[in-house]
């Protein structure tokens, strides 16, 4: 089932729904008394979401037998990196005013801002060598390694959304064990694969060489 393209379809409209969500409460102007907080969580939310849910695709599709989840998992990857922008570029033009002093100094000052960029930076790199054409270039082996960004990306967003709450930190610990889980899962299967993994037989030339 999960092969059939009109479920990337449906995948691929899910991912866009918030942004269409928050491009009709704009054009209503049905944004609460503080528009720039609403977008600023709302866009940063999303982006942390689909953080996790990438992340969380290699786990589910081992653990329910559903190999066919990989198909997505580039697209929610582009999507949250696609709402992280957006986050970003809130704070960049409606926060800041392009004022480049300004940001720098919220940058060294505010660490949670310092957090956010790591975060976004660490996706950029992701998001640039998702293609196919990426891949043949980089070549399998050197493409994953790159790809491992993706968990210092999870945990830079926990740690940037942990430090910009101040009471309820609630959903970012939340969030952090939901990473904490697709991190120590991979760490696990990892440890069970070189176990299992047969040890290599002595040829004669390793034999003569250690005699």
């Amino acid at each position: 089932m999960l092969k059939r393209r009109w479920v990337k379809w449906i995948v691929f409209l899910a991912g866009l729904a918030p942004a269409l969500w928050l491009a009709w409460q704009t054009w209503n102007s049905n944004l609460t008394a503080n528009p720039l907080e609403y977008i600023t969580h709302f866009t940063g939310d999303w982006t942390i979401r689909l953080i996790v849910v990438t992340l969380a695709v290699t786990p589910l599709r081992k653990l329910l037998r559903l190999p066919d989840l990989i198909r997505f998992r580039r697209m929610i990857g582009l999507y949250a990196f696609f709402y992280g922008c957006l986050h970003f570029l809130t704070w960049l033009w409606l926060d800041k005013l392009f004022d480049i002093q300004e940001m720098l100094k919220d940058v060294a000052k505010r660490r949670f801002i310092t957090a956010g960029m790591a975060a976004l930076l660490s996706m950029l790199p992701l998001a640039l060598t998702s293609t196919t054409g990426w891949i043949r270039r980089l070549g399998g082996k050197r493409w994953q390694r790159l790809h491992r960004l993706v968990y210092f990306t999870g945990v830079a967003a926990v740690v940037h959304y942990y430090w910009l709450v101040k009471s309820d930190i609630r959903l970012p610990l939340l969030y952090g064990a939901l990473v904490a889980l697709a991190l120590g899962y991979r760490v696990v299967a990892s440890l069970l694969a070189r176990q299992r993994r047969p040890a290599r037989k002595p040829t004669p030339s390793t034999v003569s060489a250690a005699l």
